[in-house]
């Protein structure tokens, strides 16, 4: 690993880029948020010198981060975005103990969307392997524990097979033996194969849920939750195999083939046919080719189908179906009124106890953005008040960050972060922060021909 990775302080802490996690087409920024990156630049430089301190180090301190959402706010309100905001005092930018405070948090932070990709994925590029993993996730942020997903592939061309995303898993309960790692098992129920092997997945691989993808199949047809040869038959199994956790990637439609099966139309259905069952909705349902704004029932896409599929079937708030926010929180941050919309809305109608926080890295590289970011977001009093919308207090942010999702995962958390108090992960973690190297780079791809190239890794095609 180099001595630095960014010497001269040129990468920013908060990264608003193009990076997609593979399954949407990268989308360029917009004006505001190439002003945000560049008022953000300039206030670094700055505020660096106001301090007496070099880029770099600043970049890598709690001011850093402090100063580029600030730089955020400044530029979306420019825009007359203002629904939203990073809730950080000016002050933050140059007081290390405020920017601390403001920041650091203390919540039990779960990632319930997490990715490794091996030796067939990014490990081509030198940016995989299980050690910059753990870098990434548990040295430069501040994840306690994570679960391990997949993306949709042919059989043949995994991007990470379960033996390699045990292997990680290894690695650090060996480590430890605090569990802070946990797998999915990959089910593509309309692929031959898949279904047969959830046996073995749960029986001898031990995983805490299964992913599917709705919208994908080997032959380009993707399938609803309530068919009877594929969806139905992966719940009916899981349930009988005690794994009641199934994660449904809905939004963020690869292409308008199969599109009708990426909206969380079925979600609702099958929710109510299976209540012992929990629905883990992956990204809300979320498309990042539409804006998201005050809940429409009639809408027919987006945040608002998986809402309007909960309420119209009966499902009550709070019951068993959670809204993750991977990769929709992430793109949220470029537009802060829009995230207000979107986690407004599913706080309100999906429940309180029910959203769950994901990053989807290593696509983004280190999620500690993305949860300083979630530290300091909060909605406006006027949308609170028009839309009744909650306020983000620290009881609710530390529920959405990982008191939620442990309670779907039957975590004990005190048991959790009493061990891991005196782990080697939390001791490598200590150690590595009196000299921290962050990287602050993204790994997905950023333009449409990396993503083209890495769908047909996978054996996906783009119509």
């Amino acid at each position: 690993m180099p001595r630095d990775f960014d010497p001269d302080g040129k990468r920013l802490p908060i990264k608003l880029d193009s990076t997609s996690n593979g399954e949407f087409m990268p989308v360029p920024l917009d004006k505001t948020s190439r002003l945000a990156n560049r008022l953000a630049q300039d206030r670094a430089g700055e505020n660096a010198k106001r301090l007496g301190v070099g880029r770099r180090a600043f970049m890598t301190s709690a001011c850093g981060a402090a100063s580029t959402l600030l730089a955020f706010n400044a530029a979306n309100a420019v825009a007359g975005r203002t629904g939203g905001y990073f809730d950080l005092d000016q002050v933050a930018a140059l007081d290390p103990e405020i920017a601390e405070n403001r920041l650091g948090g203390r919540e039990f932070v779960f990632d319930v969307q997490g990715h490794f990709v091996g030796e067939h994925g990014l490990g081509r590029t030198g940016l995989g392997g299980s050690d910059k993993f753990i870098k990434d996730i548990f040295l430069d942020s501040d994840t306690d524990m994570m679960v391990l997903s997949f993306i949709p592939s042919r059989r043949e061309k995994e991007f990470l097979t379960i033996q390699e995303a045990d292997e990680t898993r290894r690695i650090i309960d060996e480590m430890a033996g605090t569990k802070r790692l946990l797998i999915h098992g990959r089910v593509n129920p309309n692929q031959p194969g898949d279904l047969e092997d959830m046996d073995e997945l749960a029986e001898t691989w031990g995983v805490s849920a299964w992913k599917c993808y709705t919208q994908w199949g080997p032959d380009g047809k993707g399938f609803f939750l309530y068919d009877e040869d594929t969806g139905l038959r992966m719940i009916e199994k899981a349930r009988a195999l005690g794994v009641r956790n199934i994660c449904i990637h809905k939004g963020l439609p690869f292409s308008r083939r199969s599109y009708e099966h990426s909206l969380s139309t079925d979600i609702g259905v099958v929710a109510k046919m299976f209540p012992d069952v929990n629905f883990l909705v992956y990204h809300s349902g979320f498309i990042t080719g539409q804006p998201e704004g005050p809940y429409d029932p009639g809408r027919g896409e987006g945040v608002d189908e998986l809402i309007r599929s909960v309420e119209e079937n009966g499902v009550p708030r709070n019951a068993n179906v959670y809204a993750e926010l991977g990769s929709t929180w992430r793109f949220a941050m470029r537009n802060p009124e829009m995230a207000a919309h979107i986690v407004g809305k599913l706080l309100k109608h999906i429940g309180e106890e029910n959203v769950l926080y994901g990053s989807d890295c290593i696509w983004y590289g280190s999620p500690q953005d993305q949860i300083q970011g979630l530290r300091a977001f909060q909605i406006s009093e006027d949308l609170r008040e028009k839309h009744g919308y909650p306020e983000i207090t620290p009881k609710l942010r530390a529920q959405i960050f990982g008191l939620n999702a442990a309670r779907v995962y039957g975590i004990d958390v005190d048991e959790v972060l009493k061990r891991a108090r005196h782990d080697p992960v939390e001791r490598r973690r200590a150690e590595y922060r009196e000299n921290p190297n962050p990287h602050f780079q993204t790994f997905g791809p950023k333009t449409r021909r990396e993503f083209l190239a890495n769908l047909k890794a996978r054996g996906g095609t783009p119509v």
